[in-house]
């Protein structure tokens, strides 16, 4: 196996993922979809806290998008510096969410019908 030479950054190429997952910073409606989880959301009041709702929101979207499981998922995130940053897990992270994390999430929106509500499109009102 051959090791990349020093001063080659990887970071500057816009591979098709990459666009991808920009656009989708775009056009999804994420403050939207935020405010319709945060009334469910655990506060976090004992133990770790909790990862914020956007992060575990980009994560499920990925996992949809990609078809990655739960445990898929969790590597990814360790394996795909584009995917830590789409969920906005930066460099000062101490933590990534684990395969355990990940469906509970998934579950909170089952549980509550958000994944239908998520789907159900907006109308705008005018002035």
């Amino acid at each position: 196996m051959t090791q990349l030479g020093p001063g080659l950054d990887l970071s500057t190429k816009r591979t098709r993922k990459w666009e991808f997952l920009d656009e989708m910073r775009r056009v999804v409606p994420w403050p939207r979809l935020i405010a319709l989880i945060e009334p469910h959301y655990p506060k976090g009041k004992t133990g770790r806290p909790p990862f914020p709702i956007a992060t575990m929101l980009q994560i499920r979207f990925m996992q949809q998008w990609f078809g990655r499981s739960d445990p898929a998922m969790e590597e990814a995130l360790y394996d795909v510096p584009l995917y830590r940053e789409f969920a906005g897990l930066g460099e000062g992270m101490t933590r990534l969410p684990d395969e355990s994390t990940i469906p509970r999430f998934r579950h909170l929106l089952e549980m509550h019908g958000l994944a239908a509500q998520m789907l159900t499109p907006q109308t705008k009102t005018s002035d």
